[in-house]
């Protein structure tokens, strides 16, 4: 397994086999934005609008290759705002249904959290369908619980659902309460 973190002149490459996995993940019941039936057409929409994200630096995006095909991506979404560049969301983490069970979700966790780390962000949160599997995930990769929202998106069949929020503190500068190179104010 590979784990391969695209550039925007890649991203347009790999969009058919990304839309076949956000398909298949729609389809297996995954709570990702989308309610089924899921048009392929819509998903290579979708991941084609990716590309001017990632060009412009506010999107991060991996896939994990195996099997000749892309089995599995995630995302990490930087904040443009002053205040929060310390952060950034993890968003889309996908496992195509046949690639389960080999520990693709957690490496791409891991690419992803080690990925924020080295660019500086020291927190990271992401929200999740509650009581779904992706919270199992989370949980045992030592992300916090921070709450549930009661029937925040509906899951593909249309049923309004929870979500769970939440967050991981990552690195030295964690937890510390003040954004990377600021200094305390003086008296």
């Amino acid at each position: 397994m590979t784990f391969v973190r695209l550039d925007a002149d890649q991203v347009p490459l790999y969009v058919a086999e990304l839309a076949d996995l956000m398909v298949d993940t729609v389809d297996g019941g995954a709570s990702i934005g989308f309610l089924a039936p899921f048009d392929r057409a819509a998903a290579v929409a979708w991941w084609q609008e990716r590309a001017a994200a990632v060009a412009a630096g506010h999107l991060a995006l991996w896939i994990a290759r195996g099997d000749d095909r892309t089995l599995g991506t995630v995302g990490l979404v930087f904040p443009d705002k002053p205040n929060s560049r310390h952060r950034a969301e993890l968003v889309k983490l996908m496992v195509h249904r046949d690639a389960r069970g080999r520990g693709l979700g957690r490496g791409l966790l891991a690419t992803a959290e080690q990925a924020a780390a080295d660019a500086g962000r020291t927190l990271l949160h992401l929200d999740t369908e509650t009581d779904s599997p992706a919270e199992r995930l989370y949980a045992s990769a030592g992300w916090t619980r921070a709450g549930v929202i009661p029937d925040y998106a509906a899951d593909p069949g249309g049923v309004l659902r929870g979500t769970t929020l939440y967050y991981k503190h990552l690195g030295a500068a964690a937890g510390q309460g003040k954004h990377p190179g600021t200094t305390a104010p003086t008296r």
